[in-house]
This record gives structure tokens, sequence and C-alpha cells, in this order.
């Protein structure tokens, strides 16, 4: 390409814009020739990516050629170049928030999804209450696994569809508020992601990093903790699949100039007791409250403390944890996320009067006629019967239950007799009752020597 043909500004991936001249050629270029390309492993250059991100925004390029392409990405992969690429054109694509007049260093975290992983709405109060500047945009629940959004919904009043303004002033006067993708907001991400949903490509690696990193970019963050799942519960079923996805999100941030971190955490069996959207909130308050159970709470405050040393309110990890803990024993986490509920329209009297939630209609118990000792509890079974009964979607469209859902009775390494009960489902229609009693009992494992638990914490990626 001829320099001269350059303009010499700089993108977020240190590429430079091209002009009017090279920005014709470039829509010149057949949707099919850079499918065929990407199918065959070859990189593609940042303005090509760039090209198919918006010819499939605006509706030149048709969701069939769309799907290809996600389908050869899925198959060929990607580049450090291609995506940071696309993590960019998915950013450009819409608009950014400005967050730099408020003072203090923006810190967000994000999981990617598993099974009663309710950290978020623990850590980031958390957080907060440290003096860390948390604007988080969240998610909903897919399949399996739980969305911050519907367990926050479960709230009576809860807003998630804050315009920019509120999200940015809340932000401002409390340090924290949720909001989920808006149409503004990385607007191509939410097409692709979409068709990735129908075309089977969810799980690409690249597609993953690219999507979740163009959100959380795009509501001006300096800071982010990754929590990538591992196991039965997670997309990503092996640790070397988990490694990959947060080494590539880490990457991305470097290359933007963020400081991330990652941890990479089990899920083979669901994190705390309860699944289910109202069921969670309640744990939430529990947790908060110091109340918790010891896994979920041992890793919310793991990752509050990571919030809290990238958002350089303290000098060192160790110290930022030393404030994590005082921060939940003081009780000004469980404050804060009170204050959040009220300023986004809910009610904050349900974090102790669990009465004015959405409760279930009827529960029905699970018990094992073996003693010995819980060796298993699979939690993408644990997360597909809660999602059978009413607590998940199979599509967007789907409409969820926000009383139902499953609490564990029992965790992994514990020692059982006959008759114990397992868990609990909590439901108010029983359409598939019977199904998802099926599936419980199949999710859990009981042998007769004691087993070992798995870490919660398998890696640091940073």
């Amino acid at each position: 390409m001829d320099a001269e043909t350059v303009v010499q500004t700089e993108t977020l991936t240190g590429e430079a814009e091209y002009s009017e001249d090279v920005t014709l050629k470039i829509r010149k270029m057949r949707t099919v020739d850079l499918i065929h390309r990407k199918r065959d492993g070859d990189e593609l250059s940042p303005e090509e990516i760039r090209f198919v991100v918006d010819g499939y925004t605006r509706g030149d390029i048709p969701d069939y050629q769309a799907a290809a392409f996600l389908m050869s990405t899925y198959f060929s992969g990607m580049s450090d170049r291609e995506v940071s690429a696309l993590t960019e054109a998915f950013i450009t694509s819409g608009s950014t928030l400005d967050l730099s007049s408020i003072p203090g260093t923006k810190v967000d975290k994000h999981s990617t999804g598993g099974v009663g992983d309710k950290t978020s709405l623990i850590a980031a109060p958390i957080a907060a209450a440290a003096g860390v500047v948390v604007p988080m945009i969240s998610g909903r629940a897919l399949g399996h696994t739980g969305g911050t959004l519907d367990k926050l919904e479960a709230i009576p009043g809860f807003r998630t569809d804050l315009s920019t303004d509120e999200f940015r002033a809340q932000v401002e006067r409390l340090k924290l508020a949720f909001i989920g993708q808006t149409a503004e907001i990385a607007p191509a991400d939410g097409k692709f992601y979409a068709l990735r949903d129908a075309t089977a490509t969810v799980e690409s690696i690249p597609l993953i990093a690219s999507s979740i990193m163009s959100k959380k970019i795009a509501v001006g963050l300096d800071a982010l903790v990754l929590d990538v799942k591992v196991g039965a519960g997670a997309f990503m079923k092996k640790q070397v699949e988990a490694r990959r996805l947060a080494q590539m999100m880490v990457g991305i941030g470097r290359r933007l100039d963020k400081r991330v971190q990652a941890l990479i955490t089990d899920m083979s069996q669901p994190l705390g007791y309860a699944v289910g959207n109202a069921l969670e909130i309640m744990e939430v308050s529990q947790t908060l409250q110091n109340a918790g159970p010891a896994d979920l709470t041992r890793l919310s405050l793991e990752l509050a403390g990571r919030m809290i040393f990238l958002g350089k309110v303290t000098k060192t990890l160790e110290e930022a944890r030393e404030v994590a803990q005082a921060r939940l024993l003081d009780g000004s986490g469980y404050r804060k996320f009170k204050e959040v509920i009220a300023a986004q329209g809910g009610n904050p009297k349900v974090l102790d009067q669990f009465e004015l939630l959405p409760n279930a209609t009827g529960a029905q118990e699970i018990t094992t006629s073996r003693g010995g000792y819980v060796s298993g509890i699979d939690a993408e079974l644990i997360g597909q019967a809660s999602s059978m009964i009413g607590a998940g979607r199979n599509t967007k469209e789907d409409q969820i239950d926000p009383a139902v859902g499953v609490i564990l009775e029992v965790k992994v390494g514990q020692k059982i007799e006959p008759g114990s009960i397992l868990c609990r489902l909590y439901y108010t229609g029983e359409e598939h009752l019977e199904e998802a009693a099926e599936l419980v009992e199949d999710a859990f494992r009981i042998s007769q020597q004691p087993v070992d638990e798995r870490d919660l914490i398998l890696e640091v990626v940073s």
C-alpha cells in the first residue's frame, strides 16, 4: 500500500486510519473473498475486519455471509492483531462513555458465566465501598448460565435500562451502577452476538474475547478484573481453553493500555448454594452480611481485592485484600448495595425481608438412598434443571421466572447418610418439574471414599 495514502492518526490497535481513496478500495472488496481467506487460515488486515463488521452492522452484508465469516473464524481462529482489530471495530461501531470527569480509577469485573455465580453483586459493592469507581455493564442469562441483569431484575422495581446520563450521574454519586448493553454501546457486538447464538459459534475464543472486551472498554474503563470459569458448568470445559481465553483478553487490554487481571476459577460444581434469580439475591444479602457460603465469600473477596488494587486504592494486593475483608465485616459493602438498589428504582428492604422478593409456590426435595461422600455435583445439569423450570432462557426472547431455582443442601466433599436431602427445587409450575428432578438426581455423584476438594482459584493470568 502506498505510504502517501496513509493519514497518520492512530487507532486503538495502533493501526493508521486510511484516506478516503483507500477506504473506497476497501469497500470494493468482495465479502466472499474475505470469508474464503479466513476459512483457509489467512490473517485479515484491520481494514478488512472493519469492512466486515461495519458492513454487517449497516445491513450491507447479509446474515448468511456474516454467519460464514463467524464459522470460518470459529475453525481458523484469529491472530492477536485480528482480535484487537475486531475489538476496536466493535467499540467504534457505537458510542463510548467518557467518564474522565469522574475522579478515580474506573474498574469493572466480568465473569464468563457459570451456575450460581453471583459474585458481581458482592464484589462490586465491596469495591465501591472501598472507594473504587465501578461502572458495571452486565449481561443476561442464556442457556444454563445465569445473568447479572436477570438477578437484579428479580428485585421489584429495579431498573437496568438507565440512560447513559443516568448511568454516569449514578457512578459519580455512588461509585457504582449496573447497566446492560445499550443500543449505543458496541452495537456491532450485539448484532454479531445474536448471530453467534444462532450459528453455534458462541464458544469461539477470539469472538468471546472481542465481545467481552469491546463492551467493557466502551464504558470508559481503566482496569478490569476477569473471572474465567472452567468446568462442567462453564463455556470453557478445559483449563487450557480457559487459559487461552484469559490470556487473549489480558492481551487485548494490554494493547489498549488497560490494566487487566484474570482469575481462572472452578465451575465443576455450582458456586454457593443458590441457583435462580431471587434465590441468588437472598444469598448475596447473606454473603454481604458475612453469613454466606465459604466458596462464594472467598471468591468474591478475592475479586473485590483485585478491583481495589487495580483501582489504586492500595499499593499492594495484600493490602487490598485486607480492605475488602474490612468492607465486608463493617457492613459498608452491604449498605452500598442497598444504596444502589434504591437509586435504580428497587426496594432495598428486599435484602432484609426476603418475602418481598418473588417466591416460589412449591418445593420438591431431592434425596439420596446412598450414604457416603459427595464426590461431584455437575454444575451444568443443575443449571439446565433450573433453566427448565423457568430460571433461565434458551433464546433471548424467553421470559424468566425470577422465583424459581435450586438450593443445594450439600457440597462436594461432604459426608452424607442414606435419606439425606441433596437439594430442593423451587417451582411455580409443574410442566417440566419431573424432567428437572431427574436431571438434578443425575448431577450428584456419591462415593464411598473421601474426596479432595478441587481448588476454587486455579490460576492467575496478568
